[in-house]
């Protein structure tokens, strides 16, 4: 009688196993993993979804805030800060540009017809953040800036340092 229970069994619960839809790993907001605040009035709300990389320890992401400008030969940057702020009773971070200065540049004098169109990024502090595909990273900028980034990854070949 047990053995004729423990097929039933296996026969309503195989089927479905194996018709269970795989979880889609790429999450499409970021309120679908914590309650992250809409954007405020002026901002707009950005966030990276990282895909699953095999060693996700060794890889960081370069994080990129600028605009789109028409630029001259001189060298340009935007400057502000950037605030790292928590999600309160959930330990996540998000950063908040907290105050986006216009046009910092060099003053050389340029030859006519060299000014082009280019994205000008900001000097901010943060450096490389740690790479995680479990997370989003969520930035709130002014509306006139945009977010792109970078991922960095080590090569396989290690260099040996001459000592001198």
């Amino acid at each position: 009688m047990k053995k004729l229970l423990l097929l039933v069994l296996m026969s309503v619960v195989l089927p479905a196993c194996s018709t269970t839809p795989k979880l889609n790993n790429s999450v499409q907001n970021a309120n679908d993993t914590a309650p992250y605040p809409d954007a405020m009035v002026g901002y707009t709300r950005y966030a990276i979804h990282l895909p699953s990389i095999s060693d996700e320890n060794k890889a960081r992401v370069e994080v990129l805030i600028g605009k789109e400008m028409n630029a001259d030969c001189n060298t340009r940057s935007l400057g502000g800060i950037v605030k790292q702020e928590e999600l309160k009773g959930w330990g996540y971070n998000y950063y908040v540009v907290d105050k986006a200065d216009n046009n910092i540049s060099t003053l050389m004098a340029c030859p006519e017809g060299t000014s082009k169109n280019q994205f000008v990024t900001m000097n901010h502090n943060l450096g490389l953040l740690d790479y995680n595909s479990r997370l989003p990273i969520v930035f709130y900028v002014p509306n006139d800036l945009t977010i792109k980034y970078r991922v960095w990854q080590p090569s396989s070949k290690i260099l040996q340092a001459s000592a001198e």
